[in-house]
């Protein structure tokens, strides 16, 4: 019985699963380039409307910093400030580089235009999908 009980609870968390990716596409990408080098975004700035998501991830990733080294706690604060942001993005924080900020601006809220489960999702593959990649 509990088996099959563990077994249920597996399904129908998997069966509701949020894919980080189609997230990113669906909600993100109309304004985030997945990726693209350092040199292709300054010579395309005027067609580039956000700061690409390998940057992004990137600037996340050092500005965020904790006492210890431990990558599960730097991954989860990242994650929780992903997912705040995008709800509510403010110019306090911002983590870009102030070029970015003069040229895009603060991003737009997607408050009402993400569940709970797509901001998990999306923040979680914001921060896995560039481990290891700088943006050069």
């Amino acid at each position: 019985m509990k088996k099959l009980i563990l077994y249920s609870i597996f399904f129908y968390t998997s069966l509701f699963a949020v894919d980080g990716y189609k997230v990113y596409k669906d909600k993100c990408a109309s304004c985030h380039i997945e990726m693209i080098s350092k040199e292709k975004t300054i010579n395309n700035l005027d067609k580039i409307k956000a700061p690409p998501m390998v940057e992004v991830s990137n600037r996340l990733k050092e500005n965020i910093i904790i006492k210890d080294d431990d990558e599960d706690t730097h991954r989860h604060l990242v994650i929780l400030f992903i997912k705040d942001y995008i709800i509510n993005p403010n110019l306090d924080y911002f983590m870009c580089n102030a070029g970015a900020l003069e040229r895009f601006g603060v991003m737009p809220s997607l408050k009402g235009k993400i569940t709970h489960q797509e901001s998990q999702a999306v923040a979680e593959w914001i921060y896995d999908r560039y481990e290891g990649i700088e943006f050069k």
